[in-house]
């Protein structure tokens, strides 16, 4: 007779066996002494390829190169293989699906080969806004919220504006300068929380950053009396160099990337003083705000705690950080600068407390000497010279992780307000890599990028003409 103790003694080698088996899949091992080769030709050297294999028992993996894959359970195997972009150059698999079988204790062989063609982009014009300045949607939401300078927000659906307005706060936005509504971010649980966040200058000069609601009634119109101010951040004497942007990082937490305070050269050092929020990344904790209390410092934010440190702040130096863009774990954040350089800052999000220069350099030059202190700053990961081909003000974008154009995966899109191009790059094992010119239909200054609930990306000209970007010829 077995005792208790026996029992479960046995039962635990019974899961010993059964787990090197393979787990416990009712007696269908997973693992197996199948093989599969996967062959690629004709695909640049050093070109990572994007191969997926999907077979029994859930069977998921992807693959960068040529290998054998061992140790696999007999049954059907699919190989599926993406285009790939190196440039503007699309390679792409001749037969991008197929499928094999493999046989315990035999190897089966898949060949993958590519060609290349020329991958071109085009700009489509799917609305006119006078003073657009930003467009978002919350995600997965088929419709486009396009905010006006003014102080409005209007909805387009089904590639239509909506006759009433999402918001109205004409009578509250002073747009004198470089101010306005400025730009406005949807929680990450917006759709079952309702709330939104926007970003603007008021009659004082300020700059006001505060919580709103969708109605329950309307989706489409938001709560006129449901109204939270999370921060008023005083910008005194000129009206310039206000940053611009409030967006929710992937932590959650909400950021905003302020202007120095305007003037040229930073005239009262608000860049480089850490008591003061002008020309700096912030990070608020919005969610656990408590009473009257509209945000709380969220405890990695690296001032936290510190006399004399604004405990708001998550990076310092910056000169006009007019847009930024999260990217997974990555920040992207493109700082306008003084009068020879343009610079893109690109960080972990968990790198805290970094400081990008300004004033003491511009981009990775020194700002105002023949030399200066840098050990302590962080230099751009990106920049580029004013001139007649580079232009004078970058216009940050964002890294497309859209499905239309998926071959564009990766790579950061920006734009120059004097220059009205699109360019972008690929940040590979930290470098800035495949600086590529896209050739597009000539449009005005880009003055914003904007991206839909899908993932997909829209640049707004100075003339209201928003564009969505497109594979050219597509329908």
């Amino acid at each position: 007779m077995l005792t208790p103790r026996l029992r479960t003694i046995l039962a635990a080698l019974a899961m010993l066996v059964l787990s090197a088996c393979g787990g416990s899949d009712g007696g269908k091992h997973q693992a197996g002494n199948g093989a599969l080769t996967i062959n690629l030709a004709k695909l640049p050297a050093g070109l990572p390829a994007a191969v997926r294999i999907s077979g029994p028992a859930s069977y998921a993996k992807t693959i960068s190169s040529g290998q054998t894959l061992s140790g696999l359970a007999p049954g059907s195997y699919t190989v599926s293989a993406d285009s790939v972009l190196s440039g503007n150059l699309s390679w792409s698999a001749s037969a991008p699906v197929q499928s094999a079988t493999v046989a315990d204790g035999a190897t089966a062989v898949v060949n993958v080969s590519y060609s290349s063609s020329t991958l071109a982009l085009s700009m489509r014009e799917v609305a006119r806004v006078d003073g657009a300045v930003f467009l978002a949607a919350p995600a997965g939401d088929a419709r486009q919220f396009i905010v006006e300078r003014s102080g409005r927000i209007l909805v387009m659906q089904d590639g239509a504006l909506l006759a009433t307005p999402f918001l109205d706060l004409r009578n509250r936005v002073a747009a004198s300068g470089e101010g306005g509504l400025l730009s406005m971010a949807f929680h990450p649980q917006y759709a079952s929380n309702g709330w939104f966040f926007i970003y603007y200058t008021d009659a004082g000069n300020n700059i006001v950053v505060e919580r709103h609601s969708v109605s329950a009634a309307n989706r489409n119109l938001a709560e006129p009396s449901a109204v939270l101010e999370i921060i008023r951040i005083p910008h005194p004497g000129a009206t310039n160099h206000y940053g611009g942007l409030v967006s929710f990082g992937p932590d959650g937490f909400l950021y905003l990337a302020t202007g120095d305070g305007g003037g040229a050269g930073d005239p009262d050092g608000n860049a480089q003083n850490l008591n003061v929020l002008l020309g700096k990344m912030l990070r608020l904790d919005v969610a656990n705000a408590r009473g009257a209390q509209p945000y709380v410092i969220p405890a990695t934010n690296p001032f936290a705690g510190q006399s004399g440190r604004r405990a708001e702040i998550w990076a310092s130096g910056l000169r006009n950080p007019w847009r930024y863009a999260f990217d997974t774990e990555r920040l992207y954040i493109a700082d306008v600068g003084q009068a020879r350089r343009e610079e893109v800052d690109i960080a972990d999000r968990s790198q805290a407390g970094l400081n990008y220069g300004w004033s003491i350099s511009e981009g990775s030059l020194c700002y105002n000497a023949a030399i200066c202190n840098k050990s302590a700053l962080t230099m751009p990961a990106f920049e580029y010279d004013h001139g007649s081909v580079n232009g004078c003000s970058i216009t940050g974008g964002y890294v497309y992780r859209g499905k239309a154009i998926a071959e564009l995966a990766g790579r950061y899109f920006y734009s120059d307000y004097c220059g009205g191009y699109l360019r972008s790059f690929l940040l590979r094992d930290n470098k800035v890599t495949e600086e590529t010119s896209w050739t597009i239909p000539d449009i005005d200054g880009v003055q914003s990028f904007g991206q839909d609930g899908n993932g997909e990306l829209y640049l707004i000209a100075s003339t209201g003409k928003i564009y969505r970007l497109v594979r050219a010829g597509s329908p």
